[in-house]
Parts: C-alpha cells; sequence; structure tokens
C-alpha cells in the first residue's frame, strides 16, 4: 500500500512547524508521499470544544517552554511571534491557491517557506505586508498572492478544508492520517515510523 501520509497543520503551529521538519523523510523510508492539509486550528478547537493550550494562564508558561524544547530536541530554531498565536487563513488561502493550481510540491514549499516565517524568524503573517514580503521571498507574486487570500473562490476553498477535516476526526494539529489511522501530535513520530514499517500494531 502506498497510500500518501495526511498531515494537517496550521502555520500557527509550533508542533506543526516541527513535524514539517521530519514527515517527508520519514514518508520517503517507506515509499511514501505527503499529502499536506492546511487547516485553522481554532476552527477544529471551537468544533472539538477545546481551546489552545496557551489560552489557559496555568498552561501558557509551560507550552512556550516545550514549543522551544521541542524544538532544539529536533536540531531547530524557534522564535515565537508576538503576539501569540497569530491569525493563519491568509497564509492558508495561499496553500490551497498553489495546491489546487500548482500542485502538492508547490504547496509543500510554501508551507515550509511559511512555517519558518513564523517561528524561525518570528514574522506575524496575519499582517498583510509581511506576508507578502514572506511570499516575495518564497518566489511567488506577492500582489497575487493578496489577491488570492481575499479570493472568494479560496476563501470558500479554506472553508472547505476545514469541514473536511474536522469530519475526518482531525481536532488539532499536527494530526496525521496513516491508511486511515489517525496520529495526533509531533510526538507520534515514533508510531508512525513503526506503523509504516511493520503495519499495524
Amino acid at each position: 500500500m502506498n497510500t500518501p501520509v495526511r498531515f494537517y497543520f496550521d502555520f500557527s503551529s509550533p508542533y506543526s512547524y516541527i513535524a514539517s521538519a521530519w514527515i517527508d523523510a520519514l514518508a520517503a523510508r517507506h515509499g511514501r508521499t505527503v499529502d499536506r492539509q492546511a487547516i485553522l486550528l481554532g476552527v477544529t478547537f471551537q468544533a472539538a470544544e477545546l481551546k489552545s493550550p496557551v489560552a489557559y494562564p496555568i498552561k501558557r508558561d509551560y507550552s512556550v517552554r516545550d514549543f522551544a524544547r521541542s524544538a532544539r530536541f529536533h536540531g531547530l530554531p524557534c522564535r515565537l511571534p508576538e503576539p501569540f498565536p497569530i491569525p493563519t487563513q491568509n497564509a492558508a488561502r495561499i496553500f490551497w491557491w498553489l495546491k489546487d493550481t500548482r500542485g502538492e510540491a508547490a504547496a509543500a514549499e510554501w508551507a515550509r517557506a511559511g512555517l519558518a516565517a513564523v517561528f524561525q524568524r518570528g514574522l506575524p503573517l496575519n499582517d498583510a505586508a509581511t506576508l507578502k514580503a514572506v511570499a516575495a521571498g518564497a518566489g511567488l507574486d506577492a500582489d497575487a498572492a493578496e489577491a488570492v487570500w481575499n479570493d472568494p473562490v479560496w476563501k470558500d476553498r479554506l472553508k472547505r478544508a476545514n469541514e473536511e477535516a474536522i469530519a475526518a476526526g482531525v481536532f488539532g494539529a499536527p494530526f496525521f492520517i496513516v491508511d486511515g489511522e489517525p496520529f495526533w501530535g509531533n510526538d507520534r513520530q515514533p508510531q508512525i515510523e513503526r506503523w509504516l514499517s511493520s503495519g499495524p500494531f
């Protein structure tokens, strides 16, 4: 079976940023590709009656510490934008535009560029000028990107992606579906590796 590993992520999710650094290599080791799905965590949280861990005062300091520690564990820098978290619907609309018109590789390149901008450079992708600059730095036409995120077609595309994710049982990010089996969280990496290596356990 060579079905893609489906990878749900949000541009404002630190653990999605970390997972993005290892998921392609892991999948490739087992002859799989990655099917990225940009979603909005706020929408899935609402559907699941959840909140971001940083929304709880008792969890926020720990969560921010764990974001940085987890990134270091994987050899990655981590710099959160201020304030954090940030709305990422515009970056996600650009993703779906690229995926649907240019294919998975172009969308994946944008996903990596956007996540790096947020978590390596601390850039607020919710700011229009910043997002246009990041898009230009990723080789996109900045004005075209701005037109995309204001276009009802791509607004609806992201809405459908969120609805489809919720229907598939997604309630957080990163979230993976492997051969129909759901895995939630960056720390599921060893389980995904074993599943792809030797099948269900």
